[in-house]
């Protein structure tokens, strides 16, 4: 049976940005488009050049991209100018990017009242510029704004404004369920309505999620005949959030109804890796993971005590719709040391850490995870401390150097320039093969030159860590008061590219940060099998 093609368009780094509290930097946006190419999403819409510096720099400098569209995003020429007397249209055209999504509004009230203009313009207003990125060899989208409002209040001008673009050139025609408001029978009716002018193939949806159906309405729409979604990676947008690829990219690919009729770019294999993604994105922007999240939620597949986990235990199929595996999650059967046991071996497998099931230690394992993270360690988003814990409890990490005493000190100063300057100094004292080696840097904060220092003398083990460096550095307090706890991540990478992650818990954020850094060194000398 042949399958139609279904279109992915992320819309995180535009869309998501939107969202309250979200402040991208570059090497965030720089990163999750990486991200999201590695997770065989069609289309990346990397923001607005010109909006703010960070976007221009974004598409100044485009991410090298192996399978992803990268599109900017822009509004049609303003009323009253022509495209090529637009600065906003002209840098947009200017952009490195391969694509380019207008957004237009396809409500008569909204151009009344938002615009300010005529139908008449904003229809003149959407031909000129999918005619101009047209003619300069883009690939050209248009998110119908306020589609589905407006076509309650007037079909026949909705619908004007989608077959304009269409008719002039539009590979895409996105029809915005901007108000998030719209039920998904009217979604269905409507988008059929449409399908009578413009192909389904040349449609896309976009839905917010202000009444918690921005998934059900995007099945709707493909239902209805669109052939392109358009979401962000754990449901990120302004207000309540736009549509969950998260969600959207397992129902598509596990649910026969659309298994069987679709094929959409996100292999198997990459779908195994989503909980790993959507956990990557929470801690980039040092959220807490919504743990009942669809899929790729903590608790998605865990099963406490009572006659739903007998029935787990027997056979998963009794309470679980879909594999764990499928999406890169796990079953939790919360209800003796078996299942605990259970769960360690499959995270020993995952990290390729051999072992013998008939080994007691497995079960000193168990319980060392189960403190730890009742603690507030979070091996699932620190796979490097996860391997060292579990190496250690099975007696295989060499004490390659111990670190003996360090020292921390931030310091407000006077420069040679007479200006006001705060440094931080550290002085770390290690014991390497019975020699003592005293290292002393200094930093733009203490953990900076705690790192520095560290890393500045290992005698014979330096030449394995000289590639090491500190990509990415986040903390999160886990409780509140003066007593409050400290989880701290460190991000590392390795003259190969290859990056890990490392976790550190204390009432001392110095502590845990140390704690971090230190896992993450030990771990590249394991990964490096340097000798003892």
């Amino acid at each position: 049976m042949t399958r139609e093609r279904l279109y992915l368009f992320d819309t995180t780094l535009r869309d998501g940005a939107q969202t309250n509290g979200v402040d991208f930097t570059l090497h965030d946006k720089r990163l999750i488009a990486a991200m999201l190419d590695d997770l065989g999403i069609d289309y990346i819409e990397g923001g607005y050049p010109g909006a703010n510096p960070t976007d221009t720099e974004f598409f100044a400098h485009r991410p090298k991209l192996a399978n992803a569209t990268f599109t900017a995003f822009g509004m049609t020429r303003r009323p009253g100018r022509s495209a090529a007397n637009d600065p906003g249209l002209v840098m947009l055209l200017d952009a490195s990017a391969d694509a380019i999504c207008f957004v237009a509004k396809a409500s008569a009230y909204q151009v009344r009242v938002a615009l300010e203009t005529t139908n008449d313009e904003n229809l003149a207003s959407i031909r000129d510029s999918v005619g101009a990125a047209k003619a300069a060899g883009r690939e050209v989208l248009l998110d119908c704004e306020h589609f589905f409002d407006g076509y309650k209040e007037d079909p026949a001008f909705a619908l004007a404004c989608a077959q304009a673009a269409y008719e002039a050139g539009a590979r895409w025609v996105v029809l915005c369920d901007t108000n998030g408001g719209t039920m998904p029978h009217e979604i269905s009716s409507i988008v059929g309505a449409v399908t009578r002018h413009i192909p389904g193939s040349h449609l896309g949806i976009h839905a917010h999620n202000d009444t918690e159906q921005a998934v059900a309405n995007s099945l709707a729409a493909v239902r209805a005949g669109v052939r392109q979604i358009q979401g962000t990676l754990n449901g990120l947008g302004e207000r309540c959030g736009n549509a969950n690829l998260c969600s959207l990219i397992p129902t598509l690919r596990l649910k026969p109804e659309f298994a069987d009729a679709f094929d959409i770019s996100v292999t198997p294999e990459k779908m195994a890796t989503l909980k790993r993604v959507s956990r990557t994105l929470d801690d980039m922007l040092n959220r807490a993971p919504d743990r009942h999240a669809a899929y790729v939620g903590e608790s998605a597949f865990v099963t406490k005590t009572g006659i739903h986990a007998s029935a787990v235990l027997k056979d998963p199929r009794t309470y679980e719709h879909v594999a764990p595996e499928a999406v890169g999650n796990h079953r939790k059967v919360l209800v003796s040391d078996q299942a605990g046991r259970s769960n360690v071996i499959a995270e020993l497998q995952r990290a390729g850490i051999a072992f013998d099931k008939a080994d007691p230690k497995l079960a000193r394992l168990v319980e060392e995870m189960k403190e730890r993270e009742a603690a507030g360690y979070a091996y699932e988003s620190a796979n490097a401390s996860f391997d060292l814990l579990a190496r250690r409890t099975l007696g295989k990490v060499p004490e390659y150097f111990r670190v003996e005493q360090f020292d921390v000190n931030t310091e407000q100063r006077y420069n040679s320039n007479g200006q006001r300057v705060v440094v931080a100094m550290a002085v770390v004292k290690v014991n390497v093969a019975g020699a003592t080696l005293i290292s002393a840097a200094e930093g733009n904060g203490p953990v900076n030159a705690l790192d520095v220092a560290l890393r500045k003398d290992l005698g014979k083990y330096q030449k394995y860590i000289a590639g090491l460096r500190l990509v990415d550095y986040r903390v999160r307090i886990l409780n509140g008061g003066t007593e409050a706890v400290t989880r701290v991540l460190i991000e590392s990478e390795d003259e190969q590219g290859e990056r890990w992650t490392t976790v550190g818990v204390s009432p001392n954020i110095i502590d845990a940060s140390f704690q971090a850094l230190m896992d993450s060194i030990i771990y590249k000398l394991v990964k490096t099998n340097a000798p003892v």
